[in-house]
């Protein structure tokens, strides 16, 4: 296996955008089937009644434990844990020292025991998060960590089978297995059941904005607890949701999945020679710069400002400070027109070069997908992921778009490479155009903006 670390591996190529843009990155998949029936069905399943999702396999994890994790935590991160307590999660993310993003992921307070602490997500967080821990321990703090990651890249099972249930009939199943209503638990916490005979826990969220629970436990009882839901939900025409589907749901919940990260700056130089050059990911899209500042975030242009406090001190709080008094960019979605979608797969059995080719369900072919948005030839932001869901019968992507850009706007995403990258996702025969998308909020649907974040 490659150990060169990025550090060298910039030196080698010479700038962090030409390393990232020729990176050979798979393809993202999830570990599981990739359609139950087909996925098509599976994601109108979430939107018109109850859909069973299985997320064991495709998240890396890092168990955490220590007197001194909590503080070690705080330091790195704008998230405030005045009342962090076993029973709750949160979305936990960090900054550099100018403010800009590195990644985000789910902190779970499962007990107060060892490997009570458990942060999951993609591993662009948890590598600086695990880096740290190894310093603090290095050091002599109580902090400890061991890393999980994800089935494409581990032997033997996972610790939690992870189920993610939920629709507008996922209460009415539950109810089947609970034998009774359904506990009132806050949006965000955690709580303790029985299904089956067998005790786990679940966190009340929903992964495409519908209400639901996250149900986990020990891996081995997992099929007995699918087989519980797949009876309960048999007569509300319950699905299971393959690969393919649960692909697209941060489309509709308004998630980005994989924001650029932004450790790039001297404040990450030791950082860069600890990480493998392999975990660095690739950039794809039409946004093309020399300079890697223009692929930077804030958590204030994707939503996560409300991830922020101010009452402690971390790492870039006073740059974050300044973003926060005046944000300049905002997250939407992108509403693609139908014809110009038309217009790109009709290019693919029509003579001649043929624009870049669009999947179904989802468009990304890079870890970091970073389309140019224009508006009349100007810049005006990034659409990172994007994909078709079936309910709509739309095309459509998550993006960061200048703040004053008004919703109903017509804006256009430039779909296509240009100079093509190296990496052997992209296909190295087409060319750029232009889709004309408009503006909508993020989340779209009013359910998952009104209701769903609100409890």
């Amino acid at each position: 296996m490659n150990s060169e670390n990025l550090a060298d591996a910039i030196s080698r190529v010479g700038s962090p955008v030409e390393l990232l843009r020729n990176q050979d990155w798979p393809s993202v998949t999830f570990p599981i089937q990739p359609e139950f029936t087909n996925w098509r069905d599976e994601q109108r399943a979430w939107r018109t009644g109850v859909a069973l999702m299985d997320q064991s396999h495709h998240m890396t994890q890092l168990f955490l434990w220590g007197s001194d994790l909590i503080a070690l935590l705080s330091s790195i991160s704008p998230n405030t844990f005045a009342t962090f307590r076993p029973g709750v999660a949160k979305q936990l993310i960090a900054v550099n020292k100018d403010g800009f993003l590195i990644g985000d992921g789910i902190l779970f307070y499962n007990s107060e025991e060892a490997e009570g602490l458990v942060l999951i997500g993609h591993h662009l967080l948890i590598d600086w998060v695990r880096y740290n821990a190894e310093k603090a321990e290095a050091s002599g703090s109580d902090v400890h960590h061991r890393l999980e990651a994800n089935s494409n890249m581990r032997e033997g099972d996972p610790t939690y089978f992870r189920y993610e249930l939920q629709g507008p009939d996922a209460e009415l199943v539950m109810e089947k297995l609970f034998g009774g209503p359904v506990p009132a638990v806050k949006f965000f916490h955690i709580a303790d059941f029985t299904i089956a005979g067998k005790r786990i826990k679940a966190l009340r969220h929903g992964m495409a904005g519908q209400p639901g629970f996250e149900f986990y436990g020990a891996y081995a009882d997992g099929p007995t607890i699918a087989e519980a839901m797949m009876k309960a939900g048999a007569e509300f025409d319950i699905r299971r949701v393959g690969a393919k589907a649960y692909s697209a749901s941060p489309l509709e919940s308004g998630w980005i999945p994989t924001p650029f990260p932004a450790i790039w700056d001297e404040d990450f130089d030791e950082y860069r020679q600890w990480l493998p050059a392999t975990r660095a990911g690739s950039i794809a899209g039409s946004l093309y710069s020399t300079d890697v500042h223009d692929f930077y975030m804030t958590p204030f242009d994707l939503d996560l400002g409300r991830s922020v406090k101010f009452d402690h001190e971390f790492h870039g709080r006073e740059a974050l400070e300044k973003i926060a008094a005046s944000p300049k960019r905002r997250k939407v979605t992108l509403l693609w027109n139908a014809e110009d979608v038309a217009s790109i797969v009709r290019s693919q059995v029509e003579p001649g070069v043929p624009a870049k080719f669009l999947d179904f369900p989802k468009a990304r072919y890079g870890l970091f997908q970073m389309d140019a948005v224009e508006l009349e030839g100007t810049l005006v932001g990034i659409s990172t992921d994007a994909g078709y869901i079936a309910y709509d019968q739309m095309y459509m992507s998550l993006a960061t778009v200048d703040i004053d850009l008004p919703e109903g706007t017509v804006v256009d995403v430039v779909w296509g490479e240009s100079p093509v990258s190296l990496k052997p996702q992209v296909d190295q025969n087409h060319r750029q155009v232009k889709i004309r998308a408009t503006v909508a909020p993020a989340p779209y649907h009013d359910y998952a903006r009104s209701v769903y974040r609100a409890n």
